[in-house]
């Protein structure tokens, strides 16, 4: 029986991006349903659209829009009212244009639509198609096409059961130059990259990421990806709980109040 796959993203229903990881996943299946926002939900992480209607529309075969849904939701949707009667074995988020990276994987919708389809019982990868933001906003979807399939399907033969979702990142140089696939742990900046940016507008901003905090690790995603041209995978945990923290807080006790 083939992998029963379904795809989001937060691009929106029409990206070029979910068209391939529509032929990623054509691939690796003949059972491959796409359920996405109907537009743009960049930045939105792990949203719920709870206490708002949202509308399911059909865009064709096994393809639907979720009406002012967030990732999460289209992969709840799926998982839980499409695909009920048999649940995806794999969830594919993307092909998100531009990078995942870093700290930046917390508030990103891509990351979002893997994660929640993790904690809906199936595999999760994020895919991301990165870019040189200083030459071009428009990707270069090559990278992402020639070995999007090749890299789903090793990560698929390496999981375990573990309790975690998968951000890949292709690198922006030509095929002949990619370094292959390499695990890497993700670049934990020293501040929060997200910044208030103004506006030319008078009284208006933007919420940007200006800069690239500094230093970085040269062996986390971030600089394998940008200095060593490998298709970057990082496995990032459900289970979030600091097990430090956690034994710490375990031996303090409230003074009785008086």
């Amino acid at each position: 029986m083939s992998l029963r796959i379904l795809i989001t993203n937060d691009d929106g229903i029409d990206a070029p991006g979910i068209a391939i990881m529509a032929e990623i996943a054509a691939a690796i299946s003949d059972d491959v349903w796409v359920v996405a926002p109907d537009g743009n939900q960049s930045g939105a992480g792990h949203r719920f659209s709870f206490g708002r209607e949202l509308a399911l529309e059909e865009h064709g075969h096994r393809r639907f829009a979720v009406t002012g849904g967030s990732p999460a939701d289209c992969v709840v949707v799926g998982m839980t009212h499409l695909l009920a009667d048999r649940p995806a074995d794999l969830v594919l988020s993307g092909v998100n244009a531009g990078q995942n990276l870093g700290d930046i994987v917390n508030c990103s919708g891509t990351a979002a639509g893997a994660r929640e389809g993790v904690l809906q019982g199936a595999i999760g990868i994020a895919m991301s198609q990165s870019m040189d933001y200083e030459v071009t906003h428009s990707p270069d979807w090559t990278n992402a096409s020639r070995f999007g399939a090749e890299v789903v399907d090793a990560i698929v033969a390496a999981h375990r059961g573990d309790d975690v979702f998968y951000n890949v990142n292709f690198p922006f140089c030509g095929v002949s130059e990619v370094a292959g696939l390499v695990a890497v742990p993700h670049q934990r900046f020293s501040r929060s990259p997200i910044r208030h940016y103004p506006s030319d507008n008078a009284g208006r901003f933007f919420m940007a990421i200006p800069e690239t905090p500094k230093p970085l690790d040269p062996k986390a995603d971030f600089e394998v990806l940008r200095r060593g041209n490998a298709i970057t995978v990082t496995p990032f945990a459900l289970q979030q709980t600091h097990q430090g923290a956690l034994e710490r807080l375990g031996s303090i006790e409230l003074k009785k109040a008086r």
